[in-house]
């Protein structure tokens, strides 16, 4: 590896060890990538909900681990070996992505980063790299599980595959939401929904994600944006963002609302919850060829019950969208944000340093976010 930066040898890491939902800062080893890894000195890092779920429980991971799955920071070194940079060098101010691809795999070879059987096998179900190892270490040199880059760190080894850089004009803090949020409402929005200028679309839940799919559906040409959710701050927020219409679910049926408002159903519905409840309204929310992306991801084995017959009759579609092909669509969020189509900026409502990184996903956990938060290592000594 080489080091044009001096690198501590420890550093600073939230950890989720034991069986509590919760976050303890820690002193550990500072890791070394390998073959294909750059080592980032993170800005920020992102406060997603799947996160809360790895906590709680409800999504299985291996403990103890370093979470935190969207970054934003500068290269510091690459590992021995690393021939294919990808554009980088020592220096570059990066995005990282939580999909990190293998590039090896069949689905990466055909272009479906989403689907890597390497990332999904090694590093979501068992922590590590691609090699079978984590780059982490417990300060006694046992296991230290990474969910994706483990972000909620001072320095983070990721895969180049999964790093894209962007301009001086980009917020270097604000840019780590780009790697999930923004990636995600991507994929959902230009890949799986294939949304068209001048239909209308409904996203149920406006949090980090689905505030994002108000910026990019607007960026793609909807004519009309339902923001559906249960808080009227939410919903405000929404409209400032550039929701045309919100429906308050707790007040009045958002199904008929919706139909009622597009005089029949929307063209495109976004569940970006994974609640079944709200998976069975997205679905009834459809008009005619109507097509339903699935984005939240469900705490166990959540199940919802469809309405089958409008389906067939009515050409209607459900798909499942996990985020977008990282080396080709994260880059093309980095131009959106450049210029000026998504404002990771304005999605952002709240700011913790590393210390109060168990403090965030408190009030994540409590519904106090609204919008995205996010994590910064600038205090960090």
């Amino acid at each position: 590896m080489s080091a044009p930066t001096a690198v501590p040898p420890t550093m600073r890491a939230a950890l989720l060890d034991g069986a509590e939902p919760r976050l303890k800062l820690t002193r550990i080893a500072t890791p070394t990538p390998q073959a294909g890894e750059a080592l980032v000195r993170v800005t920020a890092c992102g406060v997603c909900h799947t996160d809360l779920h790895v906590m709680r429980g409800e999504v299985a991971f291996p403990r103890p681990a370093v979470l935190g799955h969207e970054i934003s920071g500068t290269v510091v070194a690459f590992g021995a070996g690393t021939t294919d940079l990808r554009g980088l060098s020592a220096g570059s101010r990066v995005v990282g992505s939580f999909i990190m691809p293998c590039g090896e795999c069949a689905a990466c070879r055909r272009g479906r980063d989403d689907l890597c059987s390497e990332f999904f096998q090694k590093n979501r179900l068992r922590g590590t790299l691609y090699d079978g190892s984590s780059r982490l270490r417990m300060p006694d040199g046992s296991f230290l599980a990474m969910y994706s880059m483990g972000g909620l760190a001072e320095y983070s080894v990721v895969p180049v595959t999964a790093l894209a850089p962007f301009g001086s004009e980009v917020d270097e803090e604000s840019a780590c939401i780009v790697g999930c949020a923004g990636l995600t409402a991507y994929g959902a929005v230009f890949r799986t929904a294939r949304l068209e200028r001048g239909e209308a679309v409904a996203i149920i839940g406006v949090g980090g994600v689905g505030s994002s799919l108000i910026q990019l559906c607007r960026a793609a040409g909807a004519a009309e944006v339902i923001a559906v959710d249960i808080a009227d701050d939410k919903l405000e927020r929404a409209r400032a963002l550039g929701a045309t219409h919100t429906v308050n679910s707790l007040v009045e049926d958002p199904v008929v609302a919706v139909k009622d408002r597009t005089g029949g159903g929307v063209d495109v519905a976004f569940e970006a919850l994974g609640r079944p409840a709200t998976f069975t309204q997205a679905s009834a929310m459809l008009g005619d060829g109507g097509r339903m992306v699935a984005i939240g991801i469900a705490a166990g084995r959540a199940t919802a019950e469809i309405e089958i017959t409008p389906l067939v009759r009515r050409g209607q579609s459900i798909a499942g969208s996990f985020g977008g092909r990282t080396r080709e669509d994260l880059p093309r969020v980095i131009e959106l944000v450049e210029n000026g189509g998504f404002v990771p900026g304005d999605l952002i409502t709240r700011r913790f340093t590393l210390d109060e990184a168990d403090a965030a996903y408190q009030a994540l956990a409590r519904g106090e976010i609204n919008g995205r938060a996010i994590v910064t290592m600038a205090a960090a000594g």
